[in-house]
């Protein structure tokens, strides 16, 4: 299956750097955009988890602050947002290049691995036995991936 995977993501990344169109568009800047903060919003959610867990006070404790109070997996959220940019590289349209909607699988492809197989379900099975009623919390008043303002 990641193999499958790798190869799925790779024609992706392919179709956009083979995109034939001359010169720079709009959605190129747009795309350029959407990867350095979705790369930048990834390593602020890994520092800001890592900062949490060097303080010996919050040893068992869930981290619910910065950019985790928003999502309950921020750099989940960043990965895929990384994914997003290859769709707007590849993609022509005004139709010279049709084979760049393939991209799109892309994004789609890691969502449903994130969202549904390899990501979030086998981290919050583990939250859920580890941490019990204070995950069950959190669970209640944040977003799983999408970065939402908490519920009160």
């Amino acid at each position: 299956t990641q193999g499958l995977v790798g190869l799925l993501l790779a024609a992706c990344v392919m179709l956009a750097a083979q995109n034939p169109l001359a010169g720079i568009r709009l959605q190129d800047f747009a795309a350029i955009a959407i990867f350095v903060i979705a790369v930048l919003g990834e390593a602020l959610a890994d520092a800001q988890l890592r900062c949490f867990k060097q303080v010996s006070a919050n040893r068992g404790r869930i981290c619910d602050s910065g950019l985790w109070s928003w999502s309950r997996h921020p750099n989940y959220f960043c990965e895929w947002l990384c994914w997003l940019a290859y769709p707007l590289l590849a993609i022509d349209f005004s139709g010279s290049y049709p084979q760049g909607y393939v991209s799109l699988l892309a994004p789609l492809c890691i969502y449903w691995l994130l969202v549904h197989v390899s990501g979030i379900p086998p981290l919050e099975a583990h939250m859920l036995r580890t941490r019990e009623a204070a995950f069950e919390a959190y669970r209640r008043r944040t977003s799983a991936f999408l970065p939402w303002p908490p519920r009160r």
